[in-house]
C-alpha cells in the first residue's frame, strides 16, 4: 500500500511541451486562487487567446504578468 504523503495531491503543471495552458493551471503556477486568474484574464492583465469556446493562456504570458507586476509602481496601502 501506498504512503499516502508520497502521493501528490494535484497533477503535476510542470509540462514544458504544453503549448497553451487552461486558465486553472495559469492560476496553479502563479500560485493564485481560480477566480482572482479569471478576473486577471478577463481584465487583460494577462494574455489569453480563444480556441474555439475555450480560453487558454500562453505558458510565456505567465513571466510577462509578472515582469509587469515587478515594474508597477508601488500602490498606496
Amino acid at each position: 500500500m501506498a504512503d499516502l504523503r508520497t502521493v501528490p495531491i494535484e497533477p503535476q503543471t510542470g509540462d514544458p511541451s504544453l503549448v497553451l495552458l487552461t486558465v486553472e493551471e495559469a492560476a496553479r503556477r502563479l500560485r493564485i486562487g481560480r477566480t482572482t486568474c479569471f478576473r486577471l484574464v478577463r481584465a487583460g492583465e494577462i494574455e489569453s487567446v480563444m480556441v474555439g469556446r475555450l480560453r487558454r493562456v500562453p505558458p510565456d504570458a505567465l513571466p510577462a504578468y509578472v515582469a509587469k507586476l515587478r515594474h508597477r509602481p508601488a500602490e498606496a496601502a
